[in-house]
C-alpha cells in the first residue's frame, strides 16, 4: 500500500527507538529484564507497526496498525516518565526525547485522520 520508508512518522519512530536504546543503556543491570526490555520492545513496536500497516492491503488495516503504534508510543512515554521518577534518568536530559514522542504521537493521529 505505502512505502513505509518514505513516511516521516516511520523515520521519527526509528530515531526514537535508537534514542530509547541509548537512554536505557545506563539503567541498572537489575532492570535489564524489566524496564529496559519493556521500553525497548515498546519503542521498536512503533516503527514496526507503522511498517506492517503500510504493507497491508487496505486503509482499514493500515489505520488499525497505526492505532497499535500510537498505543505503543504512549507506553514508551509512560516508561520514560517512570524511569525518570525512579532516578534512572534525569528528566531534563530526556526532555528532547519526550518532545519527539509527543511529535510522533501527533503525526500518527494525523495520519490516521488522513487515511480515514
Amino acid at each position: 500500500m505505502n512505502n513505509y520508508k518514505e513516511l516521516n512518522v516511520w523515520k521519527e519512530a526509528v530515531e526514537s527507538s535508537v534514542e530509547i536504546y541509548k537512554i536505557s543503556n545506563s539503567f541498572p543491570k537489575t532492570e535489564i529484564f524489566g524496564l529496559v526490555q519493556q521500553m525497548r520492545r515498546a519503542s521498536i513496536s512503533v516503527s514496526s507497526n507503522i511498517a506492517e500497516g503500510a504493507g497491508r492491503n487496505n486503509k482499514g488495516e493500515f489505520r488499525h496498525f497505526l492505532g497499535i503504534a500510537a498505543a505503543s508510543m504512549c507506553e514508551v512515554e509512560s516508561q520514560v516518565i517512570v524511569s525518570s521518577r525512579l532516578g534512572f534518568v534525569n528528566l531534563d536530559e530526556i526532555k528532547k526525547e519526550l518532545d519527539r514522542i509527543d511529535k510522533i504521537q501527533k503525526m500518527i493521529y494525523k495520519l490516521i485522520n488522513v487515511i480515514k
